[in-house]
């Protein structure tokens, strides 16, 4: 009787686990670079990567000549409509109010005839005369017109009372809403036009699998870092760009004064922005690795999105409200914009950007570390969207 030994069987070969052991020993194999030069690797292929696109070249020129252009026409246009004169005649002394009034060619003329023969051809709009039998306490000179005196030069010949105001404003209102709508504006195009970069970067790079070749050479911190490191570069850069060709539009049209008033607060921005930016970056990448497919991208973004457009809502609806510009300054994701407008109106003490500085860059290392974390924990998911507490459990 022949007995059959049973011999162990080999089991049968797990693909996965094939799979798995070949990436290791991939990864393993691969040379790992430190830190400071998987960043620098990084970030200089995000900033080549978006140098090279000839869509972000047109816009950003096309940006830059529609600053430029919008400072100089707004300039000759003032300056055209400043040169606007109405044409007067005056009789004798009488010429002597229009001393400080500007806006007027006067003529001289010596009688009164002499001013109405001109009203009436038409060479002057007008034509002041001193009345010939004033009365004690009342007006001593006359407007004569065809049909109707011309409104500006009634409002001119007005006595004038001195003002005191107890509470001066530090700035126009016209003019501090177009400061409070250029910084708004500038915050709201820059975050959302590189955050969305970013994100989009992020996305597809999971999709398309290539994370995995990535993180066999880079660490995922020094993938994140490098993203938000050169995308800062950029968006910093123009915004500089941006800032020295506004100052030279405003040099060009001979508005030195207002470049001065403007100068400090500008530095401010572009100081918070440079901090502002990397923690808006840190979020946007973050937000982004949480889904594997650009058609889930738009629910993870909408938070991000509304935190970008409130600071740029506020400043322009409360850009003389030095309370809610207040609360602004010290609310890191307001503060790029809040700080500096605070500093154009003169409304801040001198040490208020430094805390507000100090708050705003704790605030960026905390959401740094913690964006770091979901984005580490969520990248090599694919398949549905991450839950958050999944990726912060890790």
């Amino acid at each position: 009787m022949t007995t059959t030994q049973n011999r162990p069987q080999n089991p049968a070969p797990n693909p996965r686990s094939s799979a798995a052991e070949e990436r290791a020993n991939r990864n393993a194999a691969a040379p790992r670079l430190s830190f400071p030069s998987a960043v620098g690797l990084v970030a200089g292929r995000e900033i080549t990567s978006r140098i090279r696109s000839k869509s972000f070249i047109i816009s950003t020129v096309i940006l830059l000549v529609a600053v430029l252009a919008s400072i100089v026409v707004s300039g000759l246009v003032s300056r055209t409509a400043g040169d606007d004169t109405t044409p007067v005649a005056a009789v004798g002394g009488v010429a002597s109010v229009f001393d400080e009034v500007e806006g007027y060619e006067v003529t001289d003329v010596g009688s009164v005839a002499e001013a109405e023969a001109l009203v009436e051809e038409g060479e002057v709009d007008a034509a002041v005369v001193p009345v010939e039998n004033p009365v004690e306490g009342g007006p001593t000179v006359e407007v004569i017109a065809l049909e109707s005196a011309p409104g500006g030069l009634l409002q001119a010949l007005a006595i004038t009372p001195e003002v005191r105001l107890l509470e001066p404003a530090p700035a126009e209102s016209v003019f501090g809403y177009l400061v409070a709508f250029g910084f708004g504006l500038l915050f709201l195009f820059a975050a959302s036009t590189f955050g969305g970069t970013i994100a989009q970067s992020v996305v597809e790079e999971k999709q398309t699998r290539i994370v995995e070749i990535l993180l066999s050479a880079v660490p995922a911190r020094a993938l994140l870092a490098g993203k938000v490191l050169g995308n800062s570069v950029l968006a910093l850069g123009q915004i500089v760009a941006i800032a020295v060709l506004a100052a030279v539009g405003l040099m060009v049209i001979g508005q030195d004064v207002l470049l001065s008033d403007l100068g400090p607060s500008v530095l401010w921005f572009l100081v918070f922005f440079a901090i502002g930016f990397v923690l808006l970056a840190s979020m946007y990448a973050a937000a982004a690795s949480l889904v594997s497919r650009m058609e889930d991208t738009g629910a993870v973004l909408a938070p991000l999105i509304y935190l970008v457009m409130v600071p740029y809502f506020l400043v322009i609806f409360f850009y003389e409200n030095d309370l809610v510009l207040t609360i602004m300054s010290y609310v890191p994701f307001s503060a790029p914009v809040g700080m500096p407008m605070r500093v154009f109106l003169g409304s801040a003490q001198w040490w208020e950007p430094l805390v507000s500085l100090v708050v705003l860059a704790v605030s960026t290392a905390l959401v740094v570390a913690l964006g770091a974390r979901i984005y580490q924990n969520s990248l090599l998911r694919t398949g549905g969207r991450v839950k958050l507490t999944e990726a912060l459990k890790g």
